[in-house]
């Protein structure tokens, strides 16, 4: 196994600018992984594939606005700090631009946005491997307030609505990104997928910095995935070992719920769930049994990332790659704000 193993050529006309309105109006690829058959609908139709009895887990986690621009301290030049994940009061993981000079004890005045309007100093307490800064602010009254929405970078174009970049049940402030998979999803349509007798369970995964981090290493194997934070409650835990005890299908809404999950279940040789809050660090690859999940909702991924290595190892390559050839040539719309693929 290569990581060239999970690259593909897009066309660039095909990475999605905007999003589709209404949200559950973009395209559904259903890939049947018994008879590897492709069938082209709406997202509205998901229902179609339902069954009583069956339960969705969905990601409730909210973007932060994480992108923060501030001046250095000394030189005045323009900094712009990426909010990944809060390690305690204060206290943070980021991205920082430009990063040559951004080393240990440089500081960075923020404009706050709190009433008082004092300014927030950002000092540099230590740096990581692939760039990351932990820092530690003087406050953190109006600091994200001061923030903007952190778009994928390979998004041009001006977002006018930040909602857009957020599930409609997204709660739980703490992501980098969005766990795009759910974008697809309007209150409507979750109330039809209940009164079909769906369960809809909510789980909290903090989207990090691999979203956006194509895989290096020519062996994956060698890959360190970034760690994100989850929270799976105890009834969420015990629902989901219920219905896999009782041959009910899990149907997970993006890759992020599936590594929650599956590392809620990672130790358990019965197929349990457990109660789960800390961090999840789970590399799936081909080869990983899958011990939760039976179906996934989810978008098209970038080449060589883990999500792709992640949809990968639940459908197989084969059948992956005629997926994502079949998207292309009937041009759909891909990555975050593009079309989604739901595989049985």
């Amino acid at each position: 196994m290569k990581t060239n193993d999970f690259d593909y050529t897009l066309p660039k006309e095909f990475i999605a600018q905007t999003p589709i309105e209404p949200r559950d109006h973009s395209r559904l690829l259903v890939l049947n992984r018994k008879g590897g058959s492709i069938t082209h609908r709406h997202f509205y139709d998901i229902n179609d594939y339902l069954l009583p009895g069956d339960v969705m887990v969905f990601n409730d986690s909210r973007v932060i606005p994480a992108r923060i621009k501030g001046k250095r301290v000394g030189s005045g030049g323009v900094v712009e700090i990426l909010l990944l994940r809060r390690l305690e009061d204060k206290v943070w993981e980021a991205l920082v631009k430009p990063a040559k000079h951004l080393t240990v004890n440089s500081e960075v005045e923020i404009s706050s946005n709190d009433s008082a309007g004092t300014p927030i100093i950002a000092r540099i307490t230590a740096v990581h491997v692939e760039g990351i800064r932990t820092i530690r602010f003087s406050g953190e009254a109006g600091l994200l307030s001061a923030g903007e929405m952190p778009l994928p970078p390979y998004i041009h174009t001006h977002l006018e609505n930040p909602e857009r970049y957020q599930t409609v049940y997204a709660r739980v402030l703490g992501s980098a990104a969005a766990p795009t998979a759910g974008l697809h999803f309007t209150p409507a349509l979750i109330t039809k997928i209940q009164n079909k007798g769906v369960r809809c369970l909510f789980t909290t995964l903090h989207v990090g910095l691999d979203t956006f981090r194509p895989v290096t290493e020519d062996d994956p194997l060698k890959h360190t995935i970034y760690r994100e934070y989850g929270i799976v409650e105890r009834d969420v835990a015990e629902e989901l070992t219920d219905a896999r005890r009782e041959g009910r299908r899990i149907i997970c809404v993006g890759t992020t719920s599936v590594r929650l999950i599956e590392q809620a279940a990672f130790n358990s040789d019965i197929d349990e769930v457990k109660p789960f809050r800390g961090w999840v660090s789970l590399f799936i690859l081909p080869g990983h049994r899958f011990r939760m999940v039976d179906a996934m909702v989810t978008n098209f991924h970038l080449p060589r990332s883990t999500l792709l290595m992640l949809v990968t190892a639940f459908a197989g390559k084969d059948l992956i790659d005629k997926a994502y050839k079949e998207a292309i040539a009937q041009k759909y719309r891909f990555y975050s704000f593009g079309d989604a693929m739901l595989v049985l």
